[in-house]
């Protein structure tokens, strides 16, 4: 499938697409991850991973654009939730030099961001290691996609 849209949904009881996602969940709050829920399943899913991305973030490194706040896989197919500030399974090593969740925190008079929570349905169990990069995880999940979707939050300083 490749990263394409498909019917998978991803939403969250904090906030509703495209609405500003409560200080609770940023950097300037408890800096939780925020509570995720998705449907829809591709048939085939053998394990999920999630990611937050802000791509209104400045270029930061390596000709790579935007900020990336939370990467998470090795989800098991049959967990379609995640509790609010959840510190289960793998995490990678998101734009703050950290492994697991860093919320929004854009500049100060930067204006909106957008953040993208991303949900990735895999083919495989790929058991991959702790501490990837967005780019070394894309690269290995890549041909293993058969299902993605996005919740998108706002943020603003």
């Amino acid at each position: 499938m490749g990263f394409a849209l498909s019917a998978m949904q991803l939403k969250s009881s904090a906030f509703q697409n495209r609405g500003e996602i409560p200080t609770k969940y940023s950097g300037e709050g408890s800096n939780v991850s925020p509570p995720l829920e998705w449907t829809n399943i591709p048939e085939g899913t053998k394990s999920f991973a999630l990611m937050c991305h802000d791509p209104d973030a400045p270029l930061i490194s390596n000709g790579t654009y935007g900020f990336v706040h939370w990467l998470l896989y090795n989800i098991p197919a049959s967990t379609t939730s995640l509790e609010e500030g959840s510190g289960e399974y793998t995490k990678g090593v998101n734009n703050f030099n950290k492994e697991g969740y860093g919320g929004p925190m854009p500049p100060e008079g930067h204006g909106v961001h957008h953040y993208f929570f991303w949900v990735l349905a895999l083919n495989e169990e790929l058991n991959l290691k702790p501490g990837l990069t967005l780019w070394e995880f894309l690269e290995k999940v890549e041909p293993h996609v058969i299902g993605m979707n996005r919740l998108v939050g706002v943020y603003e300083r």
